[in-house]
């Protein structure tokens, strides 16, 4: 998976620059545990944090591939992520004529650029972020997965451009620094409303999903390399269905793949246990097995649940049946409700800029426990986003908003503003901008109207706002750990064939995710396949709340808080008092533990606010 980090710079020579780029990617270094690469030249340095996944012996960074003949260095190579299809591939190149030395997907990816130049990346399947240097043509390549599942930051300086896998990285070089302005605040106070590219901060950029950036001497441009393309659906529900349980089942084989302890996360919903059981269906055909599951709860949740719109039901019954069904080695790891509030920080660390509160923290907690024993989880994420199992995909079918799907019932944003920033910021009126320009995107198919017309629309939203922040969660939350977390559901090859089916097979059988359902329903135990939509699970206990409640409380009362010259202190204090931030919905989140972070952040970052 790793972490990678470069400079490029056109009048600078950067072999001088050899501690700085170590530096930059150093600061990684929780992302690749198991060793540390770092090549310069003259004009660029690349350094690499290795979680050693694929051939652990010979995949070392950054890579170089040489002239078959003279012996020459033609490219370099930090790459993080995996190519699925590394085996196919790998297969196809040697019959063109390709020599490999090792069994790495990064040296596939070097060979593919050799035979088929920056077009390589459409062949690659997988999760994946590189920064490629032609050492012939002296020009950068920076590349992202379709779905943006690993993450690629960059900014642009006088001379050139510095790149990593995380902000940090970037901050390190001593090029940029941390400053945030009123488009990075409205992606602080809002969820699943940043435009792709944007980054929080003022100065940085993000490698846009499905794009290709490529730096040369006459500057940088972006290319788009994949899109969702729109167009009728031909095949009639029998057929629907076969076509998604196949691809399915070929991701999935794909993705356990690993040299290197596997396992899956379970939570009972339909998502992950489709995953688990073809997981350990592939496992058992290459004689590997049983797969190893794990799942999250917290501490007296027996006591403390409470059903709301996102939490219908508890996950341990359901977990247990898959368990005992597929045949899994099982986990569960128990959250203490006191680490939701105590480990905030190292939350907001991984991320480089405030989060969603205990919605990452339980995350991270799930994950530091895991990753004791996996080095590789598959997850169940980006299910939903695909198949419509949020409740506003049946909400939108019955009723179209005019906004986000996810935020449409809330009032009034701006209410947590400070005075003092109101001015500069007005929450409704930029995301009603933001909203238009997504619509802009959208890939529309001629002479569709109605319900299609607008879960086009919808679809489109959730792949290209919603989508991304829940990758951005769960790659932070993960990698934080050194856990590589593959999601099978976000291989671009499924949400191709999906896009293009419509609701009403969406929806087959009048039920949320009901092709999924279908697709998958001999695979499971009953009470799985029907289970309704249940969200990840949150802290509930009255002494985490009590402890939110005190902590923001002091934050309100410091005169040194910087947070506060950002919100209001009389909204504060009512929710504190009225208790009436613990919402029961998803949007907006918890607004106080996420409060307690924009403090933090903007102390620890020395974050300069410019309006």
């Amino acid at each position: 998976m790793c972490g990678i980090a470069g400079w490029l710079d056109w009048e600078r020579d950067l072999t001088r620059e050899r501690a700085a780029v170590a530096r930059m990617a150093d600061t990684l270094a929780r992302r690749g545990p198991d060793d540390s690469g770092v090549w310069t030249a003259p004009r660029i340095g690349l350094g690499h944090r290795r979680l050693a996944v694929t051939d652990p012996v010979g995949g070392a960074q950054p890579m170089t591939a040489h002239g078959e003949d003279d012996g020459r260095p033609l490219a370099v190579v930090s790459f993080s992520g995996e190519i699925h299809n590394h085996r196919e591939l790998r297969a196809e190149l040697r019959a063109r004529g390709h020599r490999f030395r090792t069994s790495s997907d990064t040296e596939v990816l070097l060979a593919a650029h050799r035979e088929w130049g920056a077009e390589a990346i459409t062949r690659f399947a997988g999760m994946f972020a590189y920064a490629l240097w032609d050492i012939e043509r002296q020009t950068l390549h920076l590349g992202r997965d379709p779905l943006g599942v690993k993450p690629l930051y960059y900014a642009e300086h006088d001379t050139g451009v510095v790149f990593g896998s995380e902000p940090k990285a970037l901050f390190a070089s001593g090029l940029v620094r941390p400053e945030v302005d009123a488009e990075g605040l409205t992606d602080v106070f809002t969820v699943a409303a940043k435009r792709p590219g944007d980054a929080v901060y003022r100065t940085l950029r993000e490698v846009r999903p499905g794009h290709l950036l490529r730096v040369d001497r006459g500057g940088t441009a972006s290319y788009r390399y994949w899109r969702l393309v729109s167009a009728p659906h031909p095949d009639d529900p029998d057929t629907t269905v076969a076509a998604v349980r196949s691809l399915l089942d070929r991701i999935v084989a794909e993705q356990t793949r690993a040299d290197v302890p596997l396992g899956a996360l379970l939570s009972g919903g339909i998502d992950s246990s489709v995953i688990t059981a073809l997981g350990a269906k592939a496992l058992a055909a290459e004689g590997l097995g049983p797969l190893a599951t794990y799942s999250v709860d917290f501490a007296g949740a027996e006591d403390d649940f409470t059903a709301d719109a996102l939490h219908v039901s508890r996950d341990a019954p359901y977990v247990r049946a898959v368990v005992d069904h597929v045949g899994t080695k099982h986990q569960e790891v128990l959250v203490e409700p006191t680490a939701l509030l105590a480990e905030s920080g190292l939350a907001l660390r991984a991320r480089d800029h405030p989060g969603v509160g205990d919605l990452d923290v339980s995350l991270h907690l799930l994950f530091r426990e895991v990753r004791k024993h996996l080095t590789v989880a598959l997850s169940g994420e980006g299910a939903d986003d695909a198949f419509g199992g949020y409740p506003w995909f049946a909400g939108e079918a019955e009723q179209p908003s005019d906004g986000f799907p996810w935020s449409a019932g809330v009032r009034d944003r701006n209410a947590v503003l400070s005075p003092a920033l109101r001015p500069h910021l007005d929450l409704h009126e930029r995301l009603e901008h933001r909203y238009r320009e997504a619509l802009e995107e959208v890939p529309r198919l001629d002479g569709e109207q109605g319900i299609d017309r607008r879960m086009r629309e919808v679809y489109h939203l959730q792949h290209t706002r919603f989508l991304p922040f829940l990758l951005d969660r769960k790659d932070r939350m993960s990698m934080v750990h050194g856990l590589e977390v593959r999601v099978p559901y976000c291989d671009h090859r499924l949400i191709e064939y999906v896009w293009n089916v419509p609701w009403r097979l969406k929806s087959l059988g009048g039920r949320e995710k009901g092709l999924l359902r279908a697709a998958v329903q001999d695979a499971l135990p009953i009470e799985v396949v029907h289970r309704p939509k249940s969200g990840f699970p949150v802290g509930q206990s009255p002494e985490y709340l009590r402890s939110v409640r005190e902590a923001v409380s002091d934050m309100i009362a410091d005169p040194h808080a910087p947070a506060m010259e950002l919100l209001d202190a009389g909204t504060l204090r009512a929710m504190v008092r009225d208790q009436d931030w613990v919402n029961g919905s998803f949007t907006p989140p918890p607004i106080l533990p996420r409060a307690l972070q924009l403090n933090d952040w903007l102390s620890a970052y020395d974050v300069r606010v410019v309006l």
